[in-house]
């Protein structure tokens, strides 16, 4: 019988413990973390953060509460390829690099621990956050503001200009969404950087998480094929053509199942 992950278990809290579950997350990469000292780390860092915060009202402090992690060296790991070690959690903590939604799990559970409103924004590419009832959203990495013009801008950079700006690249995302998009993030971190295993239990996760689509199986047929898996590959590929709406996205899955047929058995 599978062990219930732990993530899982402090996901189904109420309310959610989403820091507690991203640090669980990266557990299953690192069998040597220790979730008690990182979250230590994130009480002992809130200490600093408030240390230096202004006298203002909670509604106010959330850009503050970025500029101070700013000033502490938290700042967006802009190196290139971007490794694994920009979305574990604890290694952002440890190394004050990390991808925007790794930076925005810190800054939400300090503002959760210093009483301070905001939200995570799923905006594609580069996960934005928002005070609620603001006009504007904020950027983790810096904290600067982001009023329409500069989402359009943003978002032509990080999705293509072919891309409009609309209400659903503007929604908020909830402790689930955050962990879905943590784990594809680790998923194509873990792929490009060609550890497999650890991209496939990432994968999994998605799969878990994420309603039934046929990308999704996809890329974990892909993950197999890398491990030379050709059993679990054919299992993801039926699963991906049952779900495909796209007639060439059908074909293509088709005349890889028809390969692996032809494939001689292994014995």
């Amino acid at each position: 019988m599978t062990a219930r992950p732990a993530w899982l278990n402090h996901l189904e809290t109420d309310p959610p413990a989403l820091f507690a579950a991203a640090l669980a997350i990266a557990a299953e990469h690192d069998p040597d973390l220790n979730s008690e000292h990182w979250l230590r780390e994130i009480s002992n860092l809130r200490q600093q953060v408030a240390a230096g915060l202004p006298n203002l009202p909670p509604g106010e402090l959330a850009q503050p509460l970025l500029r101070r992690l700013n000033e502490l060296d938290f700042h967006e790991d802009d190196g290139l390829p971007t490794r694994p070690q920009a979305a574990l959690l604890h290694r952002v903590l440890q190394r004050r690099r990390g991808q925007p939604l790794s930076l925005a799990l810190i800054a939400l559970e300090l503002a959760r621990q210093l009483e301070i409103p905001l939200q995570a924004v799923n905006f594609p590419g580069h996960l934005l956050l928002r005070v609620p009832g603001a006009d504007h959203l904020l950027d983790p990495c810096s904290g600067r503001r982001l009023y329409t013009r500069d989402c359009r801008e943003l978002l032509a950079r990080v999705g293509g200009v072919h891309l409009e700006l609309n209400a659903s690249h503007l929604q908020t995302a909830d402790s689930h969404a955050l962990l879905l998009r943590l784990s594809r993030n680790l998923c194509n971190l873990h792929g490009a950087a060609g550890e497999h295993l650890a991209a496939l239990k990432d994968a999994e996760r998605v799969l878990f998480l994420a309603p039934p689509n046929a990308a999704d199986h996809q890329v974990r047929a892909m993950i197999y094929r890398e491990l030379d898996c050709p059993q679990a590959e054919r299992y993801d590929l039926e699963r991906a053509l049952l779900l495909s709406e796209d007639p060439q996205e059908s074909l293509r899955l088709s005349q890889r199942l028809h390969e692996l047929a032809r494939a001689p058995a292994l014995h």
